[in-house]
C-alpha cells in the first residue's frame, strides 16, 4: 500500500475540514461502521476483548484491534491490562468517551423508532 504524504493536498483539505466543521471533526473521531457499534457496547460498562467480539458478533479480529487502538488513540476509550498470567485487558470509556452517552443513546433511540423496537 502507498502511503500518502503528509504534505498531500487532500490531507491538507482534510485537516482543514475538520478544523472547520465540528460534525467532521465527530465523524473524524466515532465515523464508519464499527466505532458507534463498539462505543455503544462500552456504554454498559467496561468489558473485556471476548465480551466485545461476542457483543459485535460481525466485526473481524482484525477490525476490533484496529478500531479499539484508533478509540484508544483518540482518548476515547482506555484499555486497563492486569499483568497476570493469562492477560488480563478490560476496555471502558474514557470521561471524553462518556461525554458521548447522551449522543449515543439519541442514535439508538432514533435507530429502535425507525425499526419499530
Amino acid at each position: 500500500m502507498t502511503a500518502i504524504k503528509e504534505s498531500s493536498t487532500r490531507n491538507e483539505n482534510k485537516e482543514m475540514s475538520i478544523n472547520a466543521c465540528p460534525v467532521s471533526y465527530v465523524m473524524n473521531k466515532i465515523g464508519g461502521h464499527w466505532k458507534p457499534i463498539i462505543l455503544y457496547q462500552l456504554m454498559s460498562g467496561p468489558k473485556r476483548y471476548n465480551e466485545l467480539r461476542r457483543a459485535i458478533p460481525t466485526i473481524t479480529e482484525k477490525m476490533l484491534i484496529q478500531h479499539l487502538k484508533q478509540l484508544q488513540a483518540d482518548d476515547l476509550v482506555t484499555r486497563t491490562a492486569e499483568p497476570v498470567v493469562p492477560p488480563f485487558v478490560t476496555y471502558a470509556l474514557s470521561s471524553v468517551g462518556e461525554s458521548l452517552t447522551p449522543v449515543m443513546e439519541a442514535i439508538a433511540n432514533w435507530g429502535f423508532a425507525q425499526t419499530g423496537r
